[in-house]
């Protein structure tokens, strides 16, 4: 049996129908207050009925911060694909998210190592390697120095991935993934559907920045792909393409037939942004759209390789564009 936890969010729904697809008996947790909106728009781009789809996984209701309600879960399970995550760029979810990705991981770290799990593969991100000096190729071997540019989100899964690596050395059969920003079908509110509504209501600005990018489907291949191996004890970056982001502002624009933005917004306009919005959220109470750490990212040029799962798995990545094609074709035809 698997376990997988973040199974009712973007990446854990597209992995809990590849594994269905494959015969797996899945068992995912939940909390009590989780939806299934995601769950059900992934599974309705496979054109699978949700009511059938859903019956046949395992829900269960715990919550990865709590030692003790995560127990009863491994009974009988033999793999762990840990997605769960909180992803934040506000300044007011630090706390949360150290409490969800640290501690949460460390949680099922020590579980997994008592229960003797056969194998555990660890969604981390390409937040937690690191940046490369010099604007280098970022890599499995870029070591992770401590920083003011590193974000919270960062931060955690840092020390989410440093749980792991202390698993492993307690006996822990396990693989880590660090995906670049993930891409593809099945959100119309988040992710990259957030990306697609930008340029819907006539984005005027891109920024100078370069990021990695990759396909949800793709991930979660190779996440199954891993675990089927024999391979143990390694991290692999998983990222398609890395994209400036006028390149990827194009693409969605031309997919949804509006106007791509045409002004470059450098650090002093992204500076105003984050500035303005932060004001914005004070008066209306709602979080910001752009915070200083996501206007950061924006203006900065981080190019990753994905060269070490390829040559592993012998593993060919979908290009972006189509990945882009996918969501905007899902976005029209379901927002």
């Amino acid at each position: 049996m698997v376990l997988i936890t973040g199974g009712t969010g973007f990446l854990g729904s597209h992995l809990i129908h590849f594994l269905l697809e494959k015969g797996v008996h899945v068992r995912a947790l939940k909390r009590d207050d989780s939806s299934f909106a995601v769950l059900e728009r992934v599974f309705r781009f496979y054109g699978k009925t949700f009511d059938d789809h859903k019956q046949r996984v395992e829900w269960v209701n715990a919550d990865i911060t709590d030692y003790y309600s995560l127990e009863d879960c491994l009974a009988n399970v033999d793999q762990i694909y840990h997605a769960a995550a909180c992803v934040s760029f506000q300044p007011g979810d630090n706390e949360r998210m150290q409490k969800i990705n640290t501690q949460g991981t460390a949680n099922l770290v020590n579980l997994a190592v008592e229960k003797k799990i056969a194998k555990f593969c660890h969604v981390s991100s390409i937040a937690a390697i690191g940046r490369a000096e010099n604007d280098n190729i970022i890599d499995e071997n870029v070591i992770w120095k401590s920083s003011r540019n590193n974000s919270n989100y960062a931060i955690s899964k840092y020390g989410a991935e440093r749980e792991v690596w202390r698993g492993i050395e307690e006996g822990l059969n396990a693989v880590i993934v660090n995906p670049s920003i993930i891409l593809g079908p099945g959100e119309i509110n988040s992710g990259s559907a957030r990306l697609i509504k930008t340029v819907e209501k006539g984005l005027k600005f891109y920024t100078p920045g370069i990021n990695g990018f990759v396909d949800v489907r793709d991930v979660v291949e190779i996440m199954v792909r891993l675990m089927d191996s024999e391979i143990t004890s390694e991290r692999f970056v998983v990222s398609s393409e890395n994209l400036d982001y006028q390149t990827l502002f194009r693409y969605i624009a031309n997919e949804i037939n509006k106007p791509e933005p045409l002004y470059k917004a450098g650090k002093f306009l992204g500076g105003v942004a984050w500035r303005a919005e932060y004001i914005k959220s004070l008066i209306t109470r709602q979080k910001p759209l752009i915070t200083k750490e996501t206007s950061h990212t924006a203006n900065n040029m981080y190019r990753y390789s994905s060269e070490k799962i390829q040559r592993a798995l012998r593993f060919t990545f979908r290009p972006v564009k189509q990945s882009i094609h996918d969501a905007c074709d899902f976005y029209l035809t379901n927002s």
